[in-house]
């Protein structure tokens, strides 16, 4: 069976990663800012939403996403923030790439982000 000539049948979208950098200014204060980077073709799907679990919290909820990247970003995520479709989730934890080889589509690492309100 060729697959060659088919259309892709997964699309993904456009998403912004912010990478945090810390400065330090003229009075040895952290400085923290956000490098932004669009990547295009990330595979977005929705995850879970719940409620928070901890009493302190009684009105706050949580979403997650994860997130498909293409072979073509291979940067680490870890500490990082992304933004998709408009708001800013948090990664969780150190994600790492697949093996190119063992990955046959465009997509070789996933990431959960994950926002908590309230």
């Amino acid at each position: 069976m060729r697959l060659g000539n088919l259309p892709s049948l997964l699309h993904g979208e456009a998403v912004t990663v912010l990478t945090p950098s810390v400065a330090y200014d003229e009075h040895m204060e952290e400085v923290e800012t956000w490098e932004r980077e669009e990547v295009q073709n990330v595979l977005v799907a929705p995850g879970s939403t719940s409620d928070v679990e901890e009493s302190a919290r009684p009105d706050g909820t949580r979403a997650v996403f994860t997130l498909g990247f293409p072979k073509t970003f291979s940067k680490s995520l870890r500490g990082c923030r992304v933004e998709v479709r408009g708001a800013a989730y948090s990664v969780i934890g150190d994600p790492q790439p697949n093996s190119a080889a063992n990955c046959p589509t465009a997509w070789w690492y996933t990431a959960e982000v994950e926002a908590v309100d309230g």
